[in-house]
């Protein structure tokens, strides 16, 4: 079938480019909306972000909850802005898988507990995903352009 026909001309992928930025963008903010909402909370309350550290054994707990604040909101804002976009992604990537082992033990609960937290151990793989996908993508569009 011809072109014309089904409509498609030259600005037409143009601006599904050009609406394709937006919803990108949204994705992303969505994609880092926990990061974002964590590293608030924690910068707001760090004497609770402290607590947190301590009750997962890190130490010393305020370096680590200012680690953790920095890079949930930096690696964030490289996703973000599109500046090494590849980097925030592989940050939180790694972040969240280390942070998942540590605070989703599913293994060593039971009952209840223990379907909540697999439920979470899992969703947090979802996330890894998703930000390995977009790493994955900046590299084929930094290769590309």
């Amino acid at each position: 079938m011809s072109a014309a026909f089904h409509g498609a001309t030259g600005a037409q992928p143009a601006r599904r480019a050009a609406a394709a930025g937006p919803v990108r963008w949204v994705a992303l903010l969505l994609l880092c909306a926990a990061y974002l909402q964590g590293g608030l909370v924690k910068l707001f309350d760090f004497g609770s972000a402290v607590g947190e550290m301590q009750h997962f054994g890190l130490s010393p707990a305020p370096l680590m909850a200012g680690l953790v604040i920095a890079l949930e909101l930096g690696a964030s804002a490289l996703i973000l802005s599109g500046r090494l976009r590849w980097l925030g992604a592989l940050a939180l990537a790694v972040f969240t898988a280390a942070a998942t082992f540590m605070a989703n033990r599913y293994w060593d609960a039971s009952g209840q507990e223990r379907f909540m937290l697999m439920n979470g151990f899992f969703e947090h793989w979802g996330l890894v995903g998703g930000f390995l996908l977009v790493a994955w993508t900046d590299w084929q569009e930094r290769r590309a352009g």
